[in-house]
């Protein structure tokens, strides 16, 4: 390895230890207070139910666990948007497993929890896998309702899609382990079974306060809908429990005699080791986001005994493209090399750069993994294209234009890991969230913007400048010093990887050893959705 590429373990030790710290942290929910209040009802928390519910010894790739992090502040904030989501393996059978935290707002619902539902969702449609959903929701967050009611994105479109996903096949099972309210009733109904615990499980339309208030009907929750009343009377439940772990004993029976689903057929052979240990690989990736380094030293931790069949390894060389494995998966890997490299005219490329030619050996290497039905996998270290006018006269807009029409029209699964920079249109060149990718994480150290601190900070700092000394302020030399620091100091807390986890721009903020467990998690649960478009290349053509 090159010591040059180096960096201090301690360094890159101090964002894990922040890694380890907030993860803890968003694990407590709402506080051991309010979990000892669950465990004193009888109940297990989220957390707890879905450790219950998966296989023993079995992997668990949670999505979303940032989400809504340093958001509702004013409201007392809501850890992982008061809802656990990720997937697992029940009976050997992978999952989507959705379960509301009723440590944090009784699990009521905030605007980022419905986009985090709609998200699991979204993961199970694409990848055709059953979902199981653990409820035990106070229902919307009132004094929030209009940014969660009535939009397409909202709370409403999870019901929608409950119904598509019974029309694709995709088996939904719900159990009733709480309140389950209003609107967040039809959830589990529309479900394909819908299993409740006794006295703690309860599900109406509206609750005993409501009724009363409505048509004056004094009754109390459990005869209106607790489990009794939905298994005996109402035969809206379908089987009662008395507490959550024979609950849970239940839906592991269920998924004990579901048949097989059809595959995709992607390619796997038994696993290797990297050819660099998961600490060197830390060392191969510098936190100076200005120094070189080489990515194919990066990659070698990474994919299956460190190696690669690079696709024109000579031609294009601020990308690299190539086919390996990932923990025995065939992939096809697009990632952006990050040192100066020299074309073969003699000129010098700035690493992290997509330049034209790049850019078209990119756009042909994903028509190519699309013909062989190999899933790909972007790995985002990028400053933007190219710009200037020897640029612009190389067709700059043309060739990466080719790009994003070949990775946007991909019909293979595609899987974006952020290490680094993710600025302007390298962002969407490289599978961006707003393309569809399976599954997308950050390292610690990513940032995501349309541009990088330093420079957004100069062009905001001009643009406020102007602004104020069109309304006749005189700005001192200190004055546009502490604009400037005002500046970037919002601009770089909203570059924090955290802050695109809260928002679900990313699915999540990871330590860097585990992306091969991402990666071979996300292809196992798309193999379940066998492939029926065929690729269209459209314009990319030339």
């Amino acid at each position: 390895m090159n010591s040059k590429t180096s960096m201090e373990p301690q360094t890159f030790k101090s964002l894990l230890d922040v890694l380890k710290t907030k993860t803890e942290q968003v694990k407590l929910g709402g506080g051991s207070k309010r979990i000892e209040k669950e465990h004193a009802k009888g109940k297990l928390t989220a957390r707890e139910r879905i450790n219950y519910l998966i296989d023993k010894d079995s992997e668990f790739l949670e999505v979303g666990a940032f989400a809504a992090d340093g958001m509702y502040e004013e409201e007392g904030g809501c850890p992982s948007a008061g809802v656990i989501t990720g997937i697992g393996y029940v009976k050997g059978r992978m999952v989507m497993i959705v379960a509301n935290d009723a440590t944090v707002k009784a699990g009521a619902w905030f605007p980022m929890t419905a986009k985090k539902n709609l998200r699991a969702q979204e993961i199970a449609m694409e990848n055709r896998i059953p979902v199981i959903y653990l409820v035990d929701s106070a229902g919307v967050f009132l004094p929030m309702q209009n940014e969660i009611f009535p939009d397409k994105e909202h709370f409403g479109r999870q019901f929608r899609n409950n119904a598509k996903m019974s029309s694709m096949g995709i088996v939904q099972v719900a159990a009733i382990m709480g309140s389950c309210v209003a609107g967040g009733a039809y959830l589990p109904i529309m479900s394909d079974e819908a299993l409740i615990v006794d006295k703690t499980g309860s599900i109406f339309l509206a609750g005993s306060y409501l009724v009363k208030a409505a048509i004056g009907e004094t009754v109390d929750n459990e005869t209106l809908g607790g489990a009794t009343t939905h298994c005996e009377i109402s035969g809206v439940t379908d089987n009662k429990y008395e507490n959550d772990q024979e609950c849970l004993d239940a839906i592991r029976n269920i998924f004990d005699k579901i048949g097989a689903s059809d595959k995709a057929g992607f390619d796997r052979i038994e696993a290797k080791e990297p050819r660099i240990s998961g600490d060197e690989l830390l060392k191969a990736f510098p936190l100076q986001r200005v120094k070189p380094y080489d990515m194919l030293e990066v990659l070698s931790g990474l994919v299956d005994g460190g190696e690669i069949e690079e696709y024109k390894k000579d031609y294009g060389k601020t990308l690299i493209c190539g086919i390996a494995r990932i923990d025995g998966w065939a992939v096809g890997i697009v990632a952006n090399q990050r040192k100066i490299v020299k074309t073969a005219k003699g000129e010098m490329q700035m690493g992290g750069v997509i330049y034209s030619d790049s850019a078209d050996k990119a756009a042909r290497f994903i028509m190519n993994c699309n013909q062989r039905k190999i899933p790909l996998v972007f790995l985002q270290d990028v400053s933007g294209f190219m710009v200037g006018s020897k640029a612009e006269h190389g067709g700059i807009i043309k060739d990466g234009a080719k790009m994003v029409n070949a990775m946007a029209n991909s019909v293979v699964p595609k899987f974006t890991i952020v290490l680094g920079n993710s600025y302007g249109a390298g962002n969407y060149a490289m599978c961006g969230k707003a393309y569809d990718p399976r599954l997308i994480f950050s390292w610690p150290t990513a940032q995501m913007a349309v541009m990088s601190g330093a420079s957004a900070a100069k062009t905001l700092l001009q643009i406020k400048v102007a602004s104020l000394k069109k309304k006749g302020k005189e700005i001192t030399e200190e004055d546009e010093k502490q604009l400037l620091d005002e500046i970037t100091n919002k601009y770089n807390e909203e570059l924090s990887p955290y802050y695109s986890a809260a928002r679900l721009w990313v699915d999540g903020v990871i330590d860097p050893r585990e992306t091969r467990k991402v990666i071979s998690m996300g292809i196992e649960a798309a193999n379940h959705a066998p492939i029926s478009e065929r690729f269209n290349p459209g314009v990319i053509q030339t």
